[in-house]
């Protein structure tokens, strides 16, 4: 697992095997990457179920201004705290919650970021779940892109009450899908 581009591209991530991490492949992260790549520099992102840190460090790597990244898994916690300090990530440009994403969602009160990176555990099929739980809350705004990795047999809409699917990719069994805020009618 590596940074793809930006001042840590080529620079090798620590990972581990275990059954809740599932790193994103590459191609997903620069499909992902590549369609937001004027969307990245400055911008406030937030890392649901963040892993092993890999989406988040990529954002930072191509110019984020912060990212928070979301991970219960203490395993998961060291491992994104021991990437981060190997890349030296300035402090100021991260932090680290540790807490489970449907509670970090449903009491967020902060200000909406501008992308959302999601990649839940595809053991526990709660991409539908997630979804809800995002969209009534106050993590987004007009302006946030976010982006939801999820299996082709799980159930993701294509739309939710404030949220609309813009795009997807297809990668076999997994799907790579686009949302942003419906427009104001």
């Amino acid at each position: 697992m590596r940074v793809i581009a930006g001042k840590y591209k080529g620079r090798v991530l620590t990972s581990f095997q275990a059954s809740h991490i599932r790193p994103t492949m590459d191609r997903v992260k620069e499909t992902l990457f590549n369609k937001w790549m004027h969307d990245v520099d400055e911008a406030r992102v937030l890392d649901l179920f963040a892993g092993t840190g890999s989406l988040g460090i990529e954002a930072l790597s191509r110019g984020a201004h912060h990212v928070d990244f979301v991970e219960k898994n203490p395993q998961s916690l060291q491992i994104i705290s021991k990437n981060l300090e190997a890349l030296k990530v300035l402090r100021e440009e991260y932090s680290i919650q540790k807490k489970d994403v449907l509670a970090f969602l449903s009491q967020f009160s902060g200000q909406p970021y501008n992308l959302i990176l999601i990649d839940p555990p595809f053991t526990e099929k709660m991409a539908h779940d997630v979804m809800l739980a995002l969209d009534s809350s106050s993590c987004f705004d007009q302006g946030t892109l976010i982006a939801i990795e999820s299996l082709k047999q799980e159930r993701i809409d294509a739309e939710y009450p404030r949220l609309v699917r813009y795009d997807f990719k297809d990668y076999g069994d997994k799907i790579l899908s686009f949302y942003r805020k419906k427009e104001q009618s």
